[in-house]
């Protein structure tokens, strides 16, 4: 047998300071580290929830009013406002302030302040639909204020947690969330000024309401939208969340680009317009570079694949309508300066409004639903697979009734492809509408037994976790 090895004993270092040799021989002290604290997000999670509900119904309102009447609904303009300012303004104010907090690791303002931006910007965004199209004009100024105090309640919502963050903070998400928000509240503003009958803002509303258009469009729903795949489309595709080279230019561009186009209008100067219009393209364009850096870098799942394929295809195609969109916009720009017909709402509506924010909104909704919707480990996995169901026709219907929708706006094609591309859009985003609308009610049936049993109250998996995991 080999022989024993001796250990070596290891003396107990003197404690410093010891009043005596029989102290010294004392084990220290360890002062034991303060219990990390936990940070409960169930509520903040249903109130998200619930917000990306509102948006859903305000998307299909959008869409029931192109039913009817032309001349009811202003041409485009009701259908548009509704989809913009009602439906993407109202998920823009649910998952905002839950994604800053959640990425700083802090807690969540109180309920109230939560649901009453949601609640405020929806309304808003109503009031002033309905107002426009009755010719209510108190109505519709009323709506334009509510929307305005609803966005200050959500810049609360989204930056008042940041003072108590635990966790790193991602600054230039930040940045462009505090920017959008500033450019839409200037955008709202001017157009109820308008509203109101403001003598100045009237006088120059030719030129204001292009500026109006790119301040809400282009710096308040796109840059939110830009940012928020920052983090998004990393975590859809399976790679790492890091400061690439292409999101800063794309950010930076898009940040800068809406408020020099709106004041190059308002000061009638084609140089500052055109110039604002190039930063745009250069933000868009690196936008998409940074969707084909994360789209090179995605992981590979071996389940829920019509789940994963929706989500990863819809948020990567995304951007790639929304240079397109920026492209025609900003090409006018460039071409015609600071002129009233350099705006063309028409031009841009399929590829903004239906490629870029709708499918960004379909994406990320059917990522968020079983994350943080209602409903257990079981109901989460049934949601992602109804959520996957004819995920490769939703999504090549989506995207080819856009780009015919485009042809026959720009290129002045056929009836029937406006026709056919209206049909492929409107069932795709139907189709998903109804999904949503399933998987939210199997969470919600999944839930109701298991409270009602009186096994005690049901805890998010995610609200186990310390502020290291949240």
């Amino acid at each position: 047998m080999p022989a024993a090895r001796i250990l070596p004993v290891a003396q107990q270092a003197p404690v410093e300071g010891a009043c005596c040799a029989s102290c010294a021989a004392e084990p220290a002290s360890v002062e034991s580290r303060p219990a990390r604290p936990t940070i409960f997000r169930s509520a903040d999670r249903r109130i998200t929830f619930g917000g990306i509900a509102v948006a859903a119904t305000l998307l299909a309102v959008a869409l029931g009013s192109v039913l009817l009447p032309e001349a009811s609904r202003r041409g485009l303009w009701l259908p548009l406002h509704l989809g913009l300012a009602g439906a993407a303004g109202t998920a823009v104010a649910a998952v905002l302030p839950f994604f800053t907090a959640a990425l700083a690791v802090a807690a969540p303002v109180r309920p109230w302040i939560r649901i009453g931006g949601i609640a405020l910007v929806a309304g808003g965004a109503l009031l002033v639909s309905g107002g426009v199209v009755a010719g209510a004009v108190e109505v519709s100024v009323g709506g334009g204020l509510l929307y305005v105090v609803g966005l200050g309640a959500v810049a609360v919502a989204a930056f008042m947690p940041l003072r108590g963050s635990l966790g790193p903070r991602r600054r230039l998400v930040e940045v462009a969330y505090a920017a959008a928000i500033i450019q839409v509240t200037v955008g709202v503003a001017t157009a109820t000024a308008m509203l109101a009958g403001f003598g100045p803002v009237i006088e120059r509303w030719a030129l204001l309401m292009p500026a109006h258009g790119w301040l809400n469009v282009f710096g308040f729903l796109s840059v939110v939208v830009a940012a928020t795949l920052l983090h998004l489309a990393p975590t859809v595709a399976g790679t790492r969340i890091r400061q690439r080279a292409s999101a800063i230019v794309a950010v930076t561009g898009l940040i800068l680009g809406p408020p020099f186009v709106a004041l190059g209008l308002g000061l009638a100067s084609d140089a500052i317009a055109r110039l604002g219009a190039v930063l745009e393209l250069i933000g868009a364009a690196a936008l998409v570079g940074h969707a084909v850096s994360v789209w090179r870098g995605r992981g590979r799942w071996t389940t829920d694949a019509g789940w994963h394929r929706l989500t990863g295809w819809s948020l990567t195609a995304a951007p790639a309508w929304f240079l397109v969109a920026v492209g025609i916009a900003a090409g006018r720009v460039i071409e015609h300066g600071a002129s009233p017909t350099s705006w063309s709402l028409g031009f841009v509506a399929a590829p903004l409004a239906l490629g870029w924010l709708a499918q960004v909104l379909i994406g990320s909704w059917s990522h968020i639903v079983p994350a943080i919707g209602p409903g257990d480990m079981t109901a989460h996995a049934r949601q992602r697979v109804l959520l996957g169901r004819v995920a490769s026709a939703r999504f090549v219907a989506l995207n080819l009734g856009v780009g015919m929708l485009t042809i026959a706006t720009i290129a002045a094609g056929p009836d029937w492809t406006a026709v056919v591309g209206i049909a492929l859009v409107v069932g795709s985003i139907v189709a998903s509408l109804v999904l949503f609308g399933v998987a939210a009610a199997v969470g919600t049936v999944a839930v109701v037994p298991a409270r009602s049993g009186g096994s005690g109250p049901i805890v998010h998996p995610a609200d186990a976790r310390t502020v290291e995991g949240t």
